[in-house]
């Protein structure tokens, strides 16, 4: 395949990588004359049958949710599309270094390299998480040291927008990720949140101090059984130099429990904060374990953005200072032209149709505040509109937004018709799925077991089944593997009845706790 040249504008030259989802490859942009890696799905798993359709909507999920995010820390997205029979994607170039690599060749790894890692990861999980996507599936070979320093996050393959289907098991029987760095609540293929890539963190953090990985086992099921249920050795039994409030801190990131880790990734940030190399430090030998210091003057040094803040690299005069720049006074905005509702509805209708989601949100956002000005807030157009809106922005992924215009949905329709009104548990069940979304299993799990009574005994068995389903996987997620399991159980007697043995939701729940099963049997 060396030569070949996709969508007729990129050269590629030589594969990089290599995975399950399909082929890393470098290669040239022919149009813009640059260096760029392109990401292509692999023929062969595209035609293995069952899992191709499968295959097809997870990468193309992997180019519109990867190019949401905007951040000096995640490779930049700069095409996505087909050609031929192949998908594509293609991202910046990134040289440097992987961390693995970097690990295996500075051992041991000096603690102030550890944790300025740690922090730039800090930063670039807050943006992912505030989309909210969950990477699930950080490791060191995910992770590039560059030749300033700074850390970049690879492959958001697997990662996807928190969504049902990401809690689900593969074909296989195995959760998606690297058992290694998998928390216990994915292992158990339970709902996922930033509180997994957390944990994940906890799991990289631990190997970047102490030379291995807190878990480590011949077989996938016997690492992801000493996840759920082995405690981590602490990291100054290994290297006693490291600081008691580093250790700490990654205790927390691998607990057990998603609700006694780290609130986020800020929260983790701030606690790292006090432990960062600063300007002036002196520096050491990495070659002794006892001296905390960094190396100076060498290459792929992760200290040093903390150490010169927005130095240039490699070292450069200063540039000459220049004149101060008046500040350009703020044109006046255009007068807004009367509002014509109906058009902007039809305008939304046609972007939904052709994929533009993002454009429908912004206009729909953009029209809101004029309609409620010339119809009122209580008026059935402003009442439609925001109901499209939230619907929209939840198409979109971006959960965070649509929670309170459900609130507020789900608020007035219940004072007008009622707290059984099906308008108004619809707006609620779309509100707990965003807490859901946004990685918050205890606010989700409350809603959902608030709306169950609602439905158990109403016309729609399936929502009921499906909320149930939720339920289950969030008490996994929650830690509670028993209750989890017995909320499965029930479900899966209920479905087989209603539903016959053969039907889909069986054949899941029955892999799922067969899976579940394999962990008290190991």
């Amino acid at each position: 395949m060396n030569g070949r040249v996709v969508a007729g504008r990129y050269e590629l030259s030589t594969v990089i990588g290599q995975g399950g989802m399909g082929q890393v490859w470098t290669g040239y942009d022919g149009r813009l004359d640059r260096r760029v890696a392109v990401k292509l799905l692999r023929p062969d798993r595209m035609a293995a049958g069952t899992g191709a359709d499968e295959m097809r909507r997870r990468f193309i999920r992997e180019c519109r949710v990867t190019a949401q995010v905007c951040h000096p820390g995640l490779v930049t997205v700069h095409d996505a599309g087909s050609d031929g029979d192949d998908l594509y994607l293609v991202m910046q170039y990134v040289e440097g270094a992987d961390l693995a690599d970097h690990l295996a060749e500075h051992e041991p790894y000096p603690w102030p390299w550890a944790v300025s890692v740690a922090a730039q990861l800090c930063a670039v999980l807050a943006a992912v998480h505030a989309v909210p996507i969950v990477h699930r599936d950080l490791k060191p070979r995910n992770v590039m040291v560059k030749p300033d320093g700074t850390i970049t996050v690879l492959d958001l393959g697997v990662a996807s927008v928190i969504d049902r289907d990401t809690t689900r098991l593969t074909h296989t029987g195995s959760p998606i990720g690297s058992p290694a760095y998998m928390a216990p609540e994915q292992a158990m293929g339970g709902a996922v949140g930033p509180y997994t890539d957390l944990y994940a963190l906890g799991v990289l953090l631990h190997e970047l101090l102490s030379g291995s990985v807190p878990f480590a086992g011949s077989t996938a099921l016997g690492v992801l059984h000493r996840h759920l249920y082995e405690p981590p050795v602490p990291v100054r039994r290994a290297r006693p130099g490291i600081p008691e409030a580093l250790e700490t801190l990654v205790l927390r990131l691998l607990a057990k429990d998603p609700q006694h880790r780290p609130s986020g990734a800020p929260e983790v940030y701030e606690a790292l904060a006090p432990l960062l190399p600063t300007r002036g430090a002196p520096v050491g030998d990495p070659r002794d374990p006892r001296d905390p210091g960094v190396p100076p003057g060498r290459p792929l040094d992760p200290a040093r953005p903390f150490l010169r803040p927005f130095a240039p690299w490699p070292d450069r005069a200063p540039a000459t200072a220049t004149a101060p720049v008046r500040p350009v006074p703020a044109e006046q905005p255009p007068p807004v032209p009367r509002l014509d509702v109906a058009a902007a509805v039809d305008e939304v209708k046609r972007l939904l149709g052709e994929g533009g989601i993002t454009q429908a949100v912004d206009l729909l956002g953009g029209i809101l505040p004029a309609a409620a000005a010339e119809h009122g807030e209580s008026s059935p157009v402003v009442r439609i509109l925001r109901k499209q809106y939230a619907s929209t922005l939840m198409d979109d992924g971006q959960y965070r937004r649509a929670l309170p215009e459900l609130r507020r949905l789900a608020e007035e329709r219940a004072a007008e018709a009622g707290a059984a009104d099906p308008q108004t548990l619809q707006f609620r069940y779309d509100a707990a799925h965003c807490l859901e979304q946004l990685g918050q299993p205890a606010a989700a799990l409350a809603e959902y077991r608030a709306l169950l009574p609602f439905h158990q005994n109403g016309s729609d068995p399936a929502r009921a089944f499906d909320i149930r389903h939720r339920i289950g996987n969030l008490l996994l997620a929650l830690g509670d593997h028993t209750g989890g399991r017995s909320q499965l159980q029930s479900l899966l007697y209920d479905a087989e009845r209603g539903y016959g043995p053969y039907h889909p939701l069986a054949g899941e729940l029955r892999r799922a706790l067969d899976h579940q099963q394999r962990f008290d049997t190991t």
